[in-house]
This record gives structure tokens, C-alpha cells and sequence, in this order.
């Protein structure tokens, strides 16, 4: 049955604004990755790649056929496995995921991780809907599973996902190898940790009804409600929590309709009082991504991270694709080959530090922050201003203002994750 305890994290929240939400004509996307206190995680480059016939591609726990050519992605990801929390590929495709737990049973057995679904969507669609199809076609062969922790207990669950591309998302929710689908072609919304697609079902599995009947869940005669169908009728106290997140995160959006910015979505992400913004427990807001999707298909696409625990206290920083991009090395972690713990059988008996550098220089700088008020203020204040330059160098190029040759553009992440390393020397 489903995996779960007290400790279970279930907060990460996923936003989007598609005009005239928006303040300006783009799609507005982001997410912060809620996941266990110490993870770390990673920020990875992917360039685009061609594929031999009959290759095949390990994931996180299985190995999937690979297809012939892949696109660029870059990622947001837990260091240890192969998929991603959250990433934006080069067509301007962007994704998130969340737990959820339903009347169905989750996967323990290895499968994909919805991490891994995740990625697999970003290297080979050019769409929102096109991924939503990446995603639910792996579904129907492989099924998901496995555990999503870094852990000798396992902790398993089924997955909901917030795709856009430049003119619309989709949420797609999924239960087991089922699942129903929203599309959102105007105004702003989010998910948090809970089935929230109801009656206004755009696509879904061929099954889903006829299981649900078959389950003695619908009688076949009501209108139809996935999440009301599908979800547990004994919400754990931690997914109730995520009700009263999902509604704060829906008036946080109400508050700004028609005037939702990349800052406007920061902001959101930063929220404390919420608790989209979390630190409780042994979990907390392990990084965060922002997103600018302009639907003008002549502008580049900006994406912003932090590669970073807590957006209140570190600095998003702008990646956009292009001739130069590249790897940052100071946000990639380690790696340890067959002695990774996720590699040997049984998994996850012991463990091994994953930090990268950035990460090692953030956390010295947030013990100063919290015990030394004034240098503690300069550094926030350092951190604000290095975000401010990277909005306002992506205000320029929407605007057309200033617009550096795409050598240039490639580099920006990496010359700004060089200039955050230097603020925490």
C-alpha cells in the first residue's frame, strides 16, 4: 500500500500564469522542490544528442529504450538519481511534479520515478502536450515506482505534473498507470501535493472510468470527479495541511491576476506564512525555478534557479539556451560510480556527501546570516542585488533594450553562479 509517515514531505508547490494573467505575453512558471533537509540539489546542463538505433538509457532504478535524438534540457534534480524535481528543455518546455497518494496502491517494485518521467518528457517533447503524452505513453509501459528517497526505508508514491510551453500548460494527474488531464489555456494555476483536477477533464486514460466503476468508487451515473473519485477518503493530517496550502497558493495568484511576473512567482515561492516556503522538520525547500516563457517565438526563453536550500535566502539565478550554455561546475555535485549507495544492492545502506561547492558556500553563508546581524544583512543584501542584475538583464532582452550575442547568453548562468560564489568567499 502506500508508503507514509509523519514525515512524509508533501509540500512542493508548482505554479503557473498563462495570459492575460500574466503582466506581460509569456507563460509564468515555478516551483519550489520540497525534499528531505540535508538532500542536495543539483543544477545539470544537458545539450541536445543524437542516438544510435536499439540504444538504451538507464534511469534512476531501469533501464528505458532510448530514442533518436534527445533535446537540451537543464535541470533541477536530487543529486543521487537520474531524473529531475523540476527543468525546462530548449524548446521552452517546462516541468514540475508532486506526491500524491490515491485510492490506488503505489509502486514499491522499481519502476520510473516520477523524477524520471519527468526528464524523459523534457529530452523528448517540444510541447507541454507532447510531454504530457511522453509522460502517460512510459506510464502505460513501464509503470512508476520505486523508492524517492535517499533511504534504507522505502518511500513511494504516485505523481501529479504542471507542464507549460509558450501558450498553455497542462496538469496531469496520474494514479498508478491512470490518469486525467487539464488543460489551462488562460489565467493562473497551481498544485499542491493533492488530485485537483475535478469535472473539467480535457484527456484521460481509456480505463480510468471503467476502473473507477469496476472499484465500486463511481456508481456511473454521477458526473464524473477524478480527484474526488481518486482520493483517499482518509486524508492523512499532512495532505490536509496541502488543502490549506493549495488554497493559499490560489489566492496568492488571485492577488496578482492580470500583473504575474517571474518576480511576482519569486515572491510567491518565498512565502513562509503559507508554508510554500517550508522549513519544518526534517524537510525543507531544497531549491526553486522560475520561469519566463514569452510567446513570441523570436524571444529566448529565461530560467531561473537557485540550485540552493531556501528561495527566502538565496539568489535566483538566470539560464538561458543557447551557443555558449554549459555546465556550471560549482552546482554539480559529486559523483561516485559503482560505489554510489542508489548503485549497490541493497540500496541506500550508507551514505556519501553529495554538496557541491555553491551549495558548501551557502551554507556558510546562512550560519552568518543567522548569527552575525550585520554581516548577516550585507550578505542578503548582496544576494538582492545579484538577483535584481539578472531580472533586469532579462527585462532587457524581452524588451529588446539590449540583446548580447547568444555566446553570451549560453554563459549567464554560469558567469552569475561564478559572482554568487564569490558574494559567500
Amino acid at each position: 500500500m502506500a508508503s507514509w509517515s509523519s514525515d512524509t514531505p508533501c509540500s512542493c508547490d508548482c505554479f503557473v500564469s498563462v495570459p492575460p494573467a500574466s503582466a506581460i505575453p509569456a507563460v509564468i512558471f515555478a516551483k519550489n522542490s520540497d525534499r528531505p533537509r540535508d538532500e542536495v540539489q543539483e543544477v545539470v546542463f544537458v545539450p541536445a544528442g543524437t542516438h544510435a538505433p536499439g540504444s538504451r538509457l538507464q534511469c534512476t532504478y531501469i533501464e528505458v529504450e532510448q530514442v533518436s535524438r534527445t533535446h537540451a534540457v537543464i535541470l533541477s534534480r536530487p543529486s543521487w538519481l537520474w531524473g529531475a524535481e523540476m527543468g525546462a528543455n530548449e524548446h521552452g518546455v517546462c516541468i514540475g511534479n508532486e506526491a500524491v497518494w490515491t485510492k490506488e496502491p503505489v509502486g514499491e517494485g522499481e519502476a520510473l520515478l516520477g523524477m524520471d518521467l519527468l526528464r524523459l518528457a523534457l529530452e523528448r517533447s517540444s510541447s507541454a502536450l507532447e510531454a504530457l503524452r511522453v509522460i502517460t505513453d512510459l506510464l502505460a509501459r513501464y509503470g512508476q515506482g520505486g523508492s524517492c528517497r535517499e533511504d534504507p526505508t522505502p518511500f513511494c508514491y504516485h505523481n501529479t505534473f504542471l507542464l507549460a510551453d509558450r501558450t498553455e500548460a497542462w496538469v496531469l494527474e496520474t494514479s498508478g498507470r491512470l490518469w486525467a488531464a487539464q488543460r489551462i489555456q488562460a489565467g493562473a494555476r497551481n498544485i499542491s501535493n493533492q488530485l485537483s483536477v475535478g469535472t473539467d477533464i480535457s484527456a484521460e486514460h481509456a480505463d480510468l472510468r471503467t476502473h473507477a466503476l469496476a472499484q465500486g468508487w463511481w456508481d456511473g451515473q454521477s458526473t464524473f470527479d477524478f480527484a474526488q473519485v481518486f482520493s483517499l477518503t482518509q486524508q492523512p493530517v499532512r495532505m490536509e495541511a496541502a488543502k490549506a496550502r493549495f488554497r493559499a497558493g490560489q489566492q496568492l495568484l488571485q492577488q496578482q491576476q492580470g500583473g504575474i511576473t517571474a518576480e511576482v512567482m519569486m515572491g510567491i515561492l518565498r512565502n513562509k506564512e503559507s508554508g510554500i516556503c517550508m522549513d519544518s522538520g526534517g524537510f525543507r525547500t531544497t531549491a526553486s525555478m522560475v520561469s519566463i516563457l514569452p510567446r513570441d517565438p523570436t524571444q529566448p526563453c529565461v530560467h531561473f534557479l537557485t540550485a540552493t536550500p531556501d528561495p527566502s535566502r538565496s539568489v535566483f539565478k538566470p539560464f538561458i539556451f543557447g551557443a555558449g550554455a554549459a555546465q556550471a561546475p560549482q552546482v554539480l555535485s559529486p559523483t561516485f560510480g559503482a560505489r554510489d549507495p542508489v548503485r549497490t544492492q541493497p540500496r541506500f545502506q550508507t551514505q556519501v556527501d553529495r554538496r557541491h561547492t555553491l551549495y558548501l558556500r551557502h551554507q556558510v553563508a546562512l550560519g552568518l546570516i543567522e548569527s552575525e546581524q550585520d554581516r548577516g544583512r550585507q550578505l542578503r543584501q548582496k544576494q538582492r542585488d545579484l538577483e535584481q542584475e539578472g531580472l533586469e538583464a532579462a527585462r532587457r532582452l524581452l524588451s529588446g533594450e539590449q540583446v548580447p550575442p547568444p555566446q553570451e547568453l549560453g554563459g549567464l548562468f554560469q558567469a552569475f553562479v561564478e559572482r554568487e560564489s564569490q558574494v559567500y568567499a
